[in-house]
């Protein structure tokens, strides 16, 4: 028999931790099933970075042609590996669809909208949860004039939606943070964003949570689900059966997978990030920054330093490729030429998959044809950044509220 439960959310990433948070608040009971840990995945070993200044989605004109050009280098800081799959060639095909200047000026209001909430709700959650939360904002360097030119377009754009930020010589940035001797030619400053621990954010939320009733299952795998006269009467897992008045479905990169069992069509591709984590050196900035040339975001988290970049289409792969790490530090000392990699205390080599929409927007809503599901995935590489603010959407959308924000461009079934 299932045993009955009043919000069931699949996944315990930060999407489905931050939507158990104000579930709670709202006065409901939830159970939270997770296949593996709380923060196994993506979650864990991110950049950890808050950024309204990423208020550009990732399908943006100009990427597939690149992401072909840097094709058959491993090394690149987006690489797409050759084979024949359908699902990636389906994929691609809508990602060039909506890579137009149109669907990108779109987009922006709503990402930066949802970036600043979600700055609010950190801010108030640090105010008694530990995670390292820093809004020092966050600075972009280059090193050449050519990623110089790509950073001040991007900040014409952002300026455009309102965001606060500065372009900056040499001098200028030493202003910003004279802590390291960067060279760069100059960059820009985002004085809105933020940075955090993810993992110590999404555990220590996830604790409190459980103090105040959360029913967290680990090491609990879905399996399959039952439906009936439009709804999903249960939801059999690997360790007991749930029937839930409410199912949320924040898997990440196995969200699909998942919604496949339900005939819910939820095209994601998992782009594998890789992060390196050492001890806090001597110097060591207090203002994250974003080696811009290399795609590397470098983020301060207490006594630790974190390095992280790379995305590789490779599909449901969780291999390592040490060509990528290596990629990623050999990059470290064209910008801070006092970090001497081999001279970094290595603490931890990370990789995860992050689900990309076709859009690079979230899969945001309720289902049509079942009544009691709601989508919270594909948040690609700003999942992080959105976890608070995809929360509480995720919980006024469970209790049938008002989202507070218009979701038109996040229907779930809009690549149906």
């Amino acid at each position: 028999m299932a045993r009955q439960v009043d919000v069931l959310i699949i996944g315990g990433g930060v999407a489905g931790i931050c939507t158990a948070h104000f579930l709670i608040e709202r006065g409901r009971e939830v159970t939270v099933v997770e296949k593996d840990e709380v923060c196994a995945g993506s979650s864990y070993g991110n950049a950890g970075l808050i950024v309204p200044s990423h208020s550009v989605p990732l399908a943006e004109p100009g990427v597939i042609g690149q992401g072909l050009r840097w094709m058959l280098d491993p090394d690149s800081p987006f690489y797409i590996k050759p084979r024949f799959d359908r699902d990636l060639i389906a994929w691609l095909w809508q990602f060039r669809k909506a890579s137009t200047a149109k669907r990108v000026r779109a987009a922006m209001p709503l990402l930066r909208d949802l970036h600043l909430e979600s700055f609010r709700h950190y801010e108030a959650l640090a105010a008694d949860l530990d995670f390292s939360f820093g809004h020092q904002g966050r600075l972009l360097l280059c090193r050449d004039e050519k990623g110089l030119a790509h950073v001040r377009e991007e900040a014409e754009l952002m300026g455009e939606i309102g965001l606060e930020l500065e372009m900056l010589d040499r001098e200028g940035v030493r202003r910003i943070d004279a802590s390291v001797d960067f060279d760069c030619i100059g960059g820009a400053f985002y004085a809105q964003d933020g940075h955090l621990d993810p993992a110590r954010f999404v555990r220590g939320l996830a604790a409190r949570c459980v103090e105040r009733g959360l029913d967290l299952q680990e090491r609990t795998e879905v399996l399959r689900f039952r439906r009936e006269a439009g709804t999903i009467a249960a939801v059999e897992t690997t360790r007991g059966d749930f029937a839930a008045r409410d199912v949320v479905l924040c898997s990440g990169s196995w969200s699909p997978g998942l919604a496949a069992a339900l005939d819910l069509a939820l095209p994601v591709q998992p782009a594998k990030g890789y992060s390196v984590t050492v001890r806090k050196p001597d110097p060591c900035p207090e203002v994250p920054f974003m080696m811009v040339e290399a795609k590397v975001a470098v983020t301060p988290m207490g006594d630790k330093l974190r390095f992280a970049g790379t995305l590789e289409l490779a599909g449901m792969d969780l291999s390592i490729n040490h060509r990528r790490v290596t990629a990623i530090m050999k990059s470290v000392p064209q910008y801070v030429p006092a970090w001497d990699p081999d001279e970094l205390e290595l603490t931890e080599v990370w990789r995860g998959l992050r689900p990309c929409s076709p859009d690079g927007l979230p899969y945001l809503g309720r289902v049509r044809d079942c009544e009691n599901l709601t989508v919270a995935a594909g948040h690609a590489m700003i999942g992080v950044s959105l976890g608070p603010v995809t929360g509480d959407i995720t919980a006024r959308l469970v209790q049938r509220e008002d989202p507070g924000f218009d979701l038109g461009l996040c229907q779930v079934e809009r690549f149906a």
